[in-house]
């Protein structure tokens, strides 16, 4: 299938020299969740404001659904929701007022109903008539999703949005974004929270001082890149590795209480000998468990082997 989105060599450096993005490459699916992962600087905001046609690159080309974003900006910004990181709204307007004129914007056809629907999904049916000046910072939030949605687009870009919003509001609104995927919208999604990108994205993308780390789709990730820990809790304390277990680079922890092995998915059979070589050694536990590296201890590895 034809991607949706595909960014081909784009570079943007900025009048004072910095160069904020660096030869991309990047294709979006259709119909995906795409998590957008990068520390502070990275070139998150950068990269989507060229998609949108905000920022123009100094090189390359973006395609959105077949059409050039710079020679056909009208027609693919249309295509287009975006929900920015600034709270950006006309404070003594109402809600109702604000959403409708987001859909007039991109000269659609008034459609009540369609506006009822993403207010009363988004909890705020209830304040349509409220000034926004009087909205609480996770409402403003909502009604930046909402004034993004007004238009029905096929792509949707979301910078940062649960940010300042509160555990259940995010849980909400996360509902909120799988229903859109799965009536055809494509989500583009950039988070501090890894939990948000573990929770709901199909594949995952790492920015980094301008540059694409990696894509891969997120269990696929996971089952390469996440490492693995079996802990053993001991019967009796060990003051030190015995030599003839060297090869399992074992780790001591908990005052000798418990013995960590990490491995990787691959590596699994490898317990079965551990656990054999422990009872010729003589070594007896209690109870073993194991647990799994997050997205999160992926992200701040890749990052810093780059660094």
């Amino acid at each position: 299938m034809e991607p949706i989105i595909r960014v081909t060599h784009l570079s943007k450096t900025y009048a004072s020299g910095f160069r904020a993005l660096k030869d991309i490459d990047l294709e979006i699916r259709r119909g995906e969740i795409f998590a957008l992962l990068g520390p502070n600087g990275a070139g998150k905001t950068t990269l989507i404001g060229t998609i949108c046609g905000i920022v123009t690159p100094s090189a390359g080309t973006i395609l959105v659904d077949g059409r050039d974003v710079l020679r056909e900006y009208r027609a693919t910004r249309s295509l287009i929701g975006l929900v920015p990181q600034e709270l950006t709204t006309e404070a003594f307007e109402s809600v109702w007022d604000n959403v409708t004129f987001s859909r007039g914007l991109f000269g659609k056809p008034p459609d009540p109903a369609h506006l009822e629907k993403v207010l009363r999904d988004l909890s705020l049916w209830d304040r349509k008539d409220s000034k926004i000046v009087t909205l609480s910072g996770g409402m403003k939030r909502r009604l930046l999703i909402a004034k993004a949605l007004a238009h029905e687009p096929q792509v949707l870009f979301l910078d940062e949005p649960t940010a300042g919003v509160d555990v259940e509001l995010r849980r909400d609104m996360w509902a909120l974004v799988r229903a859109l995927r799965a009536g055809g919208v494509t989500i583009i999604l950039t988070t501090h929270y890894i939990d948000e990108a573990e929770e709901m994205a199909d594949r995952v993308g790492v920015i980094n001082k301008g540059e694409i780390v990696l894509v891969e789709d997120k269990v696929e990730l996971m089952r390469k890149l996440g490492r693995k820990q079996l802990t053993l809790h001991l019967a009796q304390p060990l003051e030190r590795v015995p030599p003839a277990l060297a090869a399992y680079r074992l780790e001591l922890a908990n005052r000798g209480s418990d013995l960590i092995y990490t491995y990787e998915e691959r590596d699994r059979a490898g317990i079965s000998a551990l656990l054999n070589d422990l009872a010729a050694a003589g070594i007896r536990y209690r109870d073993l468990h194991t647990t799994q590296s997050s997205l999160e201890d992926i992200f701040v590895g890749l990052v810093s082997e780059r660094r």
